[in-house]
């Protein structure tokens, strides 16, 4: 696996701390990783972004953005505003494609949820991970309404032929109330496989070596942790009536 989409159900789902915990956990068995972020929006040229969110946490300096827009919009949209081409997809996958030519992973971060437009011809991200044939990581909520938006999430990659390489919850909150514990079975369900990981709600506050244990136990085998979801699921079960 040399290249992983990292994308999500909806904006503010986390998909920063979890694309961080990746490559912290892959840098840290030795691995060469290098992160991409092919259209940042929502920061004018000098602000902090995703990536120096990722180089922080991750402590990581091989990061590469191709693209960026002041306006919080989808690409597309924030490209029209500032007047200014697009993000074309096919040419981050050359970019994508050279890295990967010497990184043992390469993490790919999208904006927003899966089929957010980054040019006006409507490529998704979806489309970068079927040219790029990489399997593809959905970050998703905990809280009510995340059943729907991960199984429209889901139908939509199993329509584009996109493999599922997991699940994981970006932001599990201190005291989850009832309907998030409830969904934790309803997701795996949905996936039709156990959750991947579930990172803290706090996990983006800690310093690098706090953060890459975090980061360790909060990702599953196939991720490079050592997240037991049946743990996870059995202690936060809600008792029946």
């Amino acid at each position: 696996m040399t290249v992983l989409i990292v994308t999500g159900t909806c904006t503010g789902v986390g998909k920063t701390v979890v694309t961080a915990a990746l490559a912290a956990v892959a840098a840290a068995r030795g691995a060469s990783v290098a992160v991409v972020k092919p259209g940042q929006t929502g920061a004018h040229t000098g602000d902090p972004g995703d990536l120096d969110e990722i180089r922080r946490l991750a402590a990581l300096d091989d990061v590469h953005e191709f693209a960026r827009f002041p306006d919080p919009l989808s690409p597309a949209a924030a490209a029209r505003r500032a007047g200014v081409p697009p993000v074309r997809l096919t040419d981050a996958a050359d970019h994508i494609r050279d890295l990967a030519t010497d990184r043992r992973l390469v993490l790919v971060e999208g904006a927003g949820g899966l089929l957010v437009r980054y040019d006006d011809e409507g490529t998704t991200i979806a489309d970068l991970a079927h040219d790029l044939n990489a399997p593809t990581v959905v970050v998703t909520r905990p809280d009510l309404g995340t059943l729907n938006h991960t199984a429209l999430t889901l139908e939509a990659m199993a329509h584009r032929g996109i493999q599922l390489a997991g699940i994981v919850i970006g932001a599990w909150p201190n005291t989850p109330d009832l309907a998030m514990r409830s969904n934790i079975r309803d997701l795996e369900t949905i996936a039709a496989r156990p959750l991947s990981g579930a990172l803290p709600e706090d996990a983006a506050k800690l310093d690098p070596p706090d953060f890459l244990l975090t980061a360790h136990s909060s990702l599953a085998p196939a991720l490079g942790g050592t997240f037991n979801p049946t743990t996870f699921r059995t202690h936060h079960d809600p008792p029946q009536n």
